[in-house]
């Protein structure tokens, strides 16, 4: 017989086919501790998908929220007053030189003011385009819009300081009784009507535009629609995740999943409810903000160059009426009547009393038409300087900025309410997603220890 000498066994070792058994049994679908896994690794990517597009539809609406209030209103703002500013310097300008000598002191620092402010206001305008173009496009690319743009601000930087001088010797000539001095004021005033308002008309065209394109992008609905119907989705897969699970495990509450239910919840109530705060706020400055503000400079605008034209054919008095024909033309502007300004700022606002106030100074001007007319020249430059033309037209002039500081001020308001619906929105999405992800490890992880 032979014996046999006993050889301890070493460690065991699974050979590499019962090893990859073993890793596939552990996503095999048909067991439970399989289906586990696969639900878990499905709501974590779930979970995420719903963090990245909630952060993105969130940043989205708060940039362009921002940009409403951080850009394209100040620049908005910034042109139509370069265009404010500018009108009433030439109205101004106009109505002191009909004084003859030397300019009333109230009118001349008036004037200065206007073409201070214009300055500022241009400056203002090219550094807020330059941030902005700095923000949105590549090095060395700069925008169609945003070279336009630049383009008019450069126009109108080069033009104010000889717009100025033309002014400046005007009133000199003026003051010693040359009266060469008018001519270089009308040629002025025809500069400016000719390049600078032009150009101060087209970047606030543009940079309207602008603006409302940015309110647009921050109220609107198409990508909201689909985060919000995706968020509905995924906390209705979270529900029957649980109830499979409540079924398979015989038990009611899975804390983890409790979690994740939760932070799912709270996010998507916020930011809901953050878009409809925001949109609402948002509507609201541009309704009964940006667009009554807009009528109601256009309207002033009308208003400054009527009034200039008034005083200019006054100092012509040559018998050329081309600026009262002008006074005509911005009369018929203004309105009132279907399609004029007059009738936007009262379908806007509601206001009534410019319109009255414009008709009072239509007869007023009227009168001092007729007076002028029929040889009484100087009565009709006492009406114009501090008579019934002048009270009409002062009137006017104050309700229009009246109306338009209102409105832009219940826009800003408005419009930073709405920017501020938004803040902080994008983090907390990831930060909801983030806890929800944790929770459905948690409660998963759990129930998967029980098999192991």
């Amino acid at each position: 017989m032979t014996s046999s000498v006993g050889v301890s066994p070493g460690p065991v070792t699974r050979a590499p086919a019962v090893q990859r058994d073993w890793r596939l049994s552990r996503l095999d679908t048909a067991t439970t501790p399989g289906r586990l896994r696969l639900l878990l690794v499905g709501l974590v990517l779930l979970s995420l998908a719903w963090g990245v597009l909630a952060a993105l539809t969130a940043e989205q609406h708060a940039s362009a929220a921002s940009d409403v209030v951080a850009v394209s209103e100040p620049l908005s703002l910034d042109a139509e007053q370069i265009y404010q500013s500018l009108s009433d310097a030439d109205a101004t300008a106009a109505s002191a030189f009909l004084v003859g000598g030397l300019e009333p002191a109230a009118d001349l620092q008036r004037y200065n003011a206007d073409i201070a402010q214009a300055a500022v206001r241009i400056e203002a305008a090219s550094a807020l385009l330059g941030s902005s173009a700095a923000r949105t496009q590549l090095p060395g690319q700069p925008s169609k819009q945003a070279t336009a743009t630049g383009d008019d601000l450069a126009t109108l930087s080069a033009g104010l300081p000889v717009y100025a001088d033309e002014v400046g010797t005007a009133r000199a000539d003026n003051r010693i009784g040359y009266p060469l001095g008018a001519a270089y004021l009308r040629e002025a005033s025809n500069m400016l009507r000719d390049t600078l308002l032009p150009a101060a008309s087209d970047i606030y065209t543009k940079e309207n535009g602008q603006l409302t394109s940015a309110s647009a992008q921050a109220t609107g609905l198409p990508l909201l629609v689909v985060t919000l119907v995706f968020g509905l989705g995924a906390g209705f897969l979270l529900y029957r995740s649980w109830r499979w699970l409540t079924r398979r495990t015989h038990r009611r509450v899975n804390y983890g999943l409790l979690v994740a239910a939760v932070a799912g919840a709270i996010s998507l109530v916020w930011l809901a409810g953050a878009f409809a705060f925001g949109r609402a706020e948002l509507l609201h400055a541009q309704q009964q903000g940006s667009a009554p503000a807009e009528a109601f400079a256009r309207a002033d605008v009308a208003v400054l160059q009527a009034h200039a034209d008034e005083s200019l054919t006054l100092i012509d008095n040559t018998g050329d009426d081309s600026y009262q024909k002008d006074f005509v033309a911005q009369q018929k502007l203004l309105g009132p009547g279907p399609g004029t300004l007059l009738a936007a700022v009262q379908a806007s606002a509601g206001s009534a009393s410019v319109t009255a106030d414009a008709q009072a100074w239509y007869r007023a001007h009227a009168a001092l038409r007729a007076l002028d007319d029929g040889g009484s020249h100087t009565a009709a430059v006492q009406s114009a300087l501090n008579g019934q033309a002048a009270t009409a037209f002062n009137r006017l002039s104050a309700d229009l900025s009246d109306g338009i500081n209102a409105h832009q001020a219940a826009f800003a308001s408005d419009a930073r309410g709405g920017r501020d619906a938004f803040t902080g929105l994008a983090v907390g999405m990831i930060v909801a997603s983030l806890i929800m992800v944790a929770g459905c490890a948690w409660g998963l992880n759990r129930r998967l220890a029980e098999y192991r």
